[in-house]
C-alpha cells in the first residue's frame, strides 16, 4: 500500500512562548477544506443530499487531485 501524499504542512509555526512547534494541517486536509467549502456553499450541495461522509470524500478526492496537478506545474 502506498502512502498518502499529503503535500507537507501548510501552516508549520513556532510558538515563542512556550517554544513548541506547531505542525498544523497537511496541505491535503488544507486543499480538501477549501474543495468541501466551495462545495458546501453551492446549490449542487442540495443534489446529493446531506450526506456528509459522500462530501467528505469528494472533497478528499478533489484535494489529492490538486496534489498531482501541484506536482505536474513546469
Amino acid at each position: 500500500m502506498s502512502a498518502i501524499k499529503d503535500g507537507g504542512q501548510a501552516f508549520p509555526g513556532y510558538d515563542c512562548i512556550d517554544d513548541k512547534v506547531y505542525l498544523g494541517m497537511t496541505l491535503r486536509d488544507y486543499f480538501a477544506a477549501k474543495a468541501m467549502q466551495g462545495f458546501c456553499a453551492s446549490p449542487i450541495e442540495e443534489a446529493w443530499g446531506a450526506d456528509a461522509n459522500v462530501i467528505a470524500q469528494w472533497a478528499y478526492t478533489q484535494a489529492d487531485a490538486m496534489l498531482v496537478a501541484r506536482e505536474a506545474r513546469p
